[in-house]
């Protein structure tokens, strides 16, 4: 009788950890999806600014292109 108590506890035991780790696993999920979300997010801003970055260096070449006929003449 005491060694189908015991077998019971471990049973019990064992529901009781598999539950915390569907929880567990649950809420992990939960952050990798926000996680990548917010990395999403973050490479998109980086293109934007690459973009950005290559508008203005162009507008900059451009006027020192112009700056130089401006020299020039």
């Amino acid at each position: 009788m005491n060694r189908l108590k015991n077998l019971d506890e471990k049973i019990a035991g064992a529901v009781s950890k598999v539950k915390a780790l569907k929880e567990e696993k649950t809420v992990l999920e939960r952050r990798i999806k926000e996680l990548e979300a917010r990395l999403d997010e973050k490479n998109q801003e980086v293109e934007r600014l690459s973009s950005e970055k290559n508008t203005v260096k162009n507008q900059i070449e451009e006027l020192l292109s112009e700056l130089e006929t401006l020299d020039l003449g």
